[in-house]
């Protein structure tokens, strides 16, 4: 890059605390915006200490807050809501997932941080969204994961709603609002409004997105679909099947060609002219004995076997991997999509690398998560002039 990384000079207030609005700043220092965490001096960011721990310090915090440049504020204290009205009138974004309400409580509301500076974009992530009859209720990505319809089709019929083992809608939430802070920043720079806005986002709407071929079809059928385990209920084949060797594949197959190929590479070529499967919805209507021929014929190869065959006949298949195995697979350690970063409290922490690949500005990994309170002395002494002895003064108060 001729002049640094393509977000350089856009500085992002980071107040958040948790997954998903931290994830979204994440992904904008990934790119070289300065991101500025603000944490309480005494509790930290609880996700600090959220997942796996060593030492007293968590392995997540190192990944959720990399690039991040940390400082301690307590916004309950009349001099840390004057310093944060300070920090932000040098501050392009500002990013806060408190319940709704709180920053007005706070008198910190929209009104005011407008007024100390225009061209501020604050991002508000909630629950619920910041109006509505749920608003003030707390929200976590699971209950958001059960209300958008996600948990109720996932798991197999027999099965009880399922929720996700990873923070999903927290996840899915991060990547709308990075996405949704750029378009507010390309609106107020490149279009030249020159004004701020507030972006209201909750965890519940985001992956409603995901659900949209569902919430379509209600609207216009009135049908309500059941869990269906690995399948889709619109397409054939598409399941997990055990090979010879205990191990798990996945299969995709319902595109009419990706169909043929796979029964000609099992050895039943006649199914591609069998009234059961000769198209998608005839496939569909006989999901379970499609899936018992597939399903027979993996379980009498390994999956490299299983994988070699289907891969060459032109067929959709994957492997299914726990972690370790990730680690090892060769596209994943060609394309360096995990990268080992140095850590001062771990040596090296291997995590996932910047998302995606930029052919002239690409982003960056530069450090891990920080300390609590690292960069007060370099955003308090050097951004907002603060001298050696007003910074001791605000710790000792725990202000900072």
């Amino acid at each position: 890059m001729r002049d640094g990384p393509p977000l350089r000079g856009l500085r992002v207030v980071d107040a958040a605390t948790m997954m998903a609005a931290p994830w979204a700043a994440t992904y904008l220092a990934d790119f070289g915006a300065e991101v500025i965490k603000i944490e309480h001096p005494k509790t930290g960011d609880q996700v600090r200490r959220f997942g796996g721990v060593k030492d007293g310090k968590g392995f997540f915090w190192k990944t959720l807050s990399r690039n991040k440049k940390c400082v301690t504020l307590n916004l309950s204290k009349d001099e840390g809501k004057a310093l944060l009205l300070r920090l932000l009138k040098h501050t392009d974004v500002f990013i806060e997932n408190f319940r709704p309400g709180t920053l007005e409580r706070w008198g910190l509301g929209w009104d005011v941080l407008h007024e100390a500076n225009r061209r501020l974009i604050v991002l508000r992530c909630s629950g619920f969204g910041q109006s509505g009859p749920y608003a003030e209720r707390a929200g976590f990505g699971s209950i958001a994961e059960g209300m958008c319809g996600f948990a109720a089709l996932n798991g197999y019929p027999d099965s009880p709603p399922t929720l996700p083992p990873i923070a999903l809608a927290d996840g899915v939430t991060s990547v709308f609002a990075a996405l949704c802070v750029m378009v507010a920043v390309y609106e107020r720079d490149v279009l030249g409004s020159g004004e701020g806005q507030v972006i209201d986002i909750s965890l519940y709407e985001p992956l409603m997105r995901f659900m949209e071929a569902y919430i379509v079809e209600y609207g216009v059928l009135g049908t309500v679909p059941g869990r269906a385990g690995n399948r889709i209920a619109s397409a054939a084949p598409r399941n997990v099947y055990q090979t010879a060797d205990g191990r798990w594949v996945s299969l995709s197959a319902s595109a009419q060609p990706i169909a043929e190929n796979v029964f000609r590479a099992i050895g039943r070529p006649e199914l591609i002219t069998d009234p059961r499967f000769c198209d998608n919805p005839s496939r569909v209507k006989h999901v379970d004995e499609l899936d018992a021929i597939i399903g027979e014929w993996m379980s009498r190869h390994t999956a490299q076997e299983v994988m070699d065959t289907l891969l060459s006949a032109g067929a959709v298949v994957g492997p299914i991997y726990s972690i370790d195995q990730l680690f090892a697979d060769p596209q994943v350690v060609h394309r360096q999509s995990l990268v080992e970063v140095d850590d001062p409290d771990f040596g090296k922490v291997t995590m996932p690398n910047v998302v995606a690949r930029f052919s002239r500005t690409p982003g960056r990994i530069a450090f891990t998560g920080p300390d609590k309170g690292q960069h007060n002395k370099e955003i308090y002494g050097g951004l907002l002039g603060l001298s050696d002895e007003e910074l001791a003064r605000l710790a000792e108060s725990e202000v900072t």
